[in-house]
């Protein structure tokens, strides 16, 4: 199989507030809009996401209405730090801190109009030792 694209479809009433939020604060693209759905890139990294309304018939078999609940989007950067400060200075609401969190990363988070989870991740060194309580196998032994 060649994947020519791979995004998810986030189904909400809130399309076109999510697909503003996404401009104005992630600097997302629309590559194509209409009434019942909305498909973004980020020219930088390829990223894509795509936001449908929920009474559309063209709606894959499955999605319901999107709750907000049991997925994240991982927005991954060089400096969370830098990032964070850009983005509250630009008004984004965010409900998760700046973090160093000790498994290792920098890290805040906050949810966009449909109630998508965001995490935007720097990757740092993690405390020492944090890792090895998790190295072992199913069966207890030691991989190494």
């Amino acid at each position: 199989m060649r994947l020519r694209d791979r995004y998810p479809i986030i189904v909400t009433a809130q399309k076109q507030e999510s697909r503003d939020f996404w401009e104005r604060y992630l600097g997302f693209r629309t590559v194509f809009d209409s009434i019942w759905f909305t498909l973004m890139t980020d020219t930088g990294s390829g990223a894509s996401i795509a936001f449908m309304a929920p009474d559309h018939p063209s709606a894959p078999p499955g999605p319901d209405t999107f709750t907000g609940r049991g997925m994240c989007f991982e927005l991954e950067v060089d400096d969370a730090a830098s990032t964070h400060a850009e983005l509250t200075r630009r008004g984004l609401p965010v409900t998760y801190p700046l973090t160093d969190e000790p498994f290792g990363q920098r890290r805040f988070g906050f949810a966009d109009p449909s109630g998508l989870w965001v995490d935007v991740v720097e990757q740092i060194e993690p405390e020492a030792g944090y890792w090895s309580r998790y190295m072992q196998r199913e069966d207890g032994s030691d991989p190494a």
